[in-house]
């Protein structure tokens, strides 16, 4: 699999679904725009804001297609209206184009989740060629921006930004360093950025896990690697996404209404990062 990797290609499937989440209607009403919302963390919180009663817009790439329509299925299932759309996110002109189609067909917008990622590991800091840097650079920190400031003009007092950041942009990562670099920014961003628009009664948080099941992490490892993938953990265990996506609702809804420029780390019994 070559990332940023499909998720009907795995063959053991993330858990999203939250079988034992209790849903309160904590969203209802609600629009969310999510970017990588096909799979991985981004699917577990489409799915998730749609039982809390919220309207989904989802991005992905081209390669994603099922994935994403997958998720689009699910949620009108239990529902909600839903639409995915394919996009790159790291185009200005594109991100423009999904906030205003989302605006077009839901009629608002309430709460952004800036989710979608890139990564890939190397060896020696030598094999950092400059196309992956800017590729990493582009996606994970330009394309939160880009999308940001697509979004504000439509966002109202009340609404939400969220942010995926990683304990990779805390503590680093030796072979991944253009992906630290770039969680690292994001989590500046998102303190910034809240208080940039704290006036204006728009919160803005960040969610930072540990290692996480999903297509991105298992895209692009070797076979050993994948096996030893999270072990590192207090847990023992990398995270499905179903346990980082009640994150997501806590930070979108009113039980959070006091809480801005906060990066949440999710880190399995590691304490060591915060």
């Amino acid at each position: 699999m070559q990332p940023p990797g499909v998720e009907e290609d795995m063959e053991l499937a993330p858990a999203f679904e939250a079988k034992e989440y209790e849903e309160a209607g904590k969203l209802r009403g609600r629009v969310a725009l999510i970017t990588g919302g096909d799979s991985g963390i981004g699917r577990a919180v489409a799915y998730l804001y749609a039982r809390e009663g919220a309207d989904v817009a989802l991005t992905y790439l081209p390669e994603e297609e099922v994935d994403a329509q997958r998720v689009v299925s699910m949620i009108e299932d239990l529902g909600q209206r839903a639409m995915a759309l394919q996009f790159d996110v790291r185009s200005p002109s594109e991100c423009q184009r999904v906030v205003q189609e989302t605006i077009d067909t839901f009629g608002s917008l309430n709460i952004l989740v800036n989710n979608a990622a890139f990564q890939n590991h190397i060896d020696q800091f030598e094999d950092l060629t400059p196309e992956q840097w800017e590729r990493t650079i582009q996606t994970n920190i330009s394309g939160y921006f880009y999308m940001t400031q697509a979004a504000l003009p439509y966002l109202d007092e009340g609404s939400v930004i969220l942010n995926t950041g990683s304990i990779t942009g805390l503590e680093g990562s030796g072979r991944l360093v253009d992906y630290s670099t770039t969680k690292g920014a994001i989590h500046a961003f998102t303190k910034a950025l809240a208080q940039n628009l704290l006036r204006r009664g728009i919160r803005v948080n960040c969610i930072a896990p540990g290692p996480v099941w999903t297509p991105l992490n298992d895209a692009e490892r070797k076979a050993e690697e994948v096996e030893e993938f999270g072990k590192g953990t207090g847990y023992g265990r990398p995270a499905q996404p179903e346990e980082i996506a009640p994150a997501y609702v806590f930070l979108a809804s009113q039980d959070s209404s006091y809480i801005t420029g906060e990066v949440l780390t999710l880190l399995g019994g590691d304490t060591r990062a915060g």
